[in-house]
């Protein structure tokens, strides 16, 4: 407890109190976890690398952090007095600091895609994506495709060929080609073959 309470760590100690107590009154009803979204904040965060999420979060983050490693350089210079151990106690806040940001920016990274503004994927994104055929055979009746989003992840794709385009270019396994078009109603997309096949 003495250590929490000294210098380095204390400044930490008492920010932490502050943060569980916010998260206690969220849980409790008392506020809403974005209650503290300000402009400032934000492009604060933003500065560190830290933002795409809410303030509290990446706050949490910072001060969870901060205190843990200010704790642990805490009891790691105890044993210094006078002015090295001073020094080394500024050495320590300032080492806290740092770690609790880079730390911080760690988790945040992932966290982002949880917390992302803008507008529900949809099939319309597919429209204009390359896909790989990983069917014999594509035509009005039948054919998969593999295609990446623009995240990076993958999908199965139920997918369709004209008889005007197949009967230029037919596509089979492996081919590359190009969604064009959605039907909300099948379900499927409408591709055509690229011309780099």
């Amino acid at each position: 407890m003495a250590v929490a309470l000294s210098f380095p760590a204390a400044l930490f100690t008492f920010a932490l109190l502050v943060v569980i107590g916010y998260w206690l009154l969220v849980l409790v009803g008392g506020t809403e976890p974005d209650a503290v979204e300000t402009d400032s904040a934000t492009q604060g965060l933003d500065a560190l690398g830290l933002g795409g999420v809410p303030v509290t979060v990446a706050v949490t983050g910072l001060v969870g952090l901060s205190w843990f490693a200010a704790l642990a350089g805490t009891v790691a210079v105890a044993g210094l007095s006078g002015l090295a151990g001073f020094l080394a106690r500024c050495g320590v806040l300032a080492g806290a600091v740092i770690t609790a940001v880079a730390g911080t920016r760690l988790v945040v990274i992932p966290l982002r895609r949880v917390f992302r503004d803008g507008p529900a994927p949809s099939h319309q994104d597919f429209i204009g994506r390359m896909c790989r055929v990983r069917t014999g055979r594509v035509d009005e009746e039948f054919g998969q495709a593999e295609l990446t989003a623009a995240d990076g992840s993958s999908a199965v794709i139920q997918v369709r060929q004209s008889t005007l385009h197949a009967a230029t270019a037919p596509l089979a396994q492996g081919d590359s080609a190009v969604v064009y078009d959605y039907d909300a109603a099948a379900g499927t997309f409408w591709v055509a073959a690229w011309e780099g096949n």
